[in-house]
């Protein structure tokens, strides 16, 4: 397998940029569980695999239980294991990482039902920066470790 161009050492201005995102993230009110299942569910819809071993370690570490992750991507035909704010939190999340639907009225309104203004804006951005990290992580092929 040949190793593509190393954007740390080609671009580290771009992924100074991509790290100050990062650091926005770490400081909003997100709920790390939250964060995780955002990140989990965007990488699985991308198919980058070194993004979901990542974040589904992380998810461990807090907590999250193997049933949770092993069926995020089925969320929608299980009943009782993600709750309302989750489920309008991976909705959120598949729409707009396969954003030619759009992020559809129902579900927006469903979502500031549940979260205040801030916290549904907070989500949109973390969904935004998970899709910018698995664009980079699959066009230079990342591989989990």
């Amino acid at each position: 397998m040949s190793t593509r161009v190393n954007l740390l050492q080609t671009q580290p201005e771009a992924l100074k940029a991509m790290m100050g995102l990062e650091k926005y993230i770490a400081s909003t009110a997100l709920d790390p569980i939250h964060k995780e299942l955002i990140k989990i569910r965007a990488s699985q819809i991308n198919g980058c695999a070194y993004c979901i071993d990542m974040h589904t370690k992380d998810a461990k570490k807090l907590g999250l239980t193997e049933q949770r992750i092993y069926l995020l991507n089925a969320w929608k035909e299980v009943k009782n294991l993600y709750t309302e704010e989750e489920k309008a939190i991976l909705a959120m999340t598949e729409e707009i990482t396969l954003i030619q639907n759009h992020l559809s009225d129902a579900t927006y309104n469903k979502a500031i039902q549940l979260f205040d203004e801030n916290y549904v804006s907070e989500i949109m951005m973390m969904i935004i920066t998970i899709n910018a990290w698995n664009r980079i992580a699959i066009s230079t092929e990342m591989q989990p470790v």
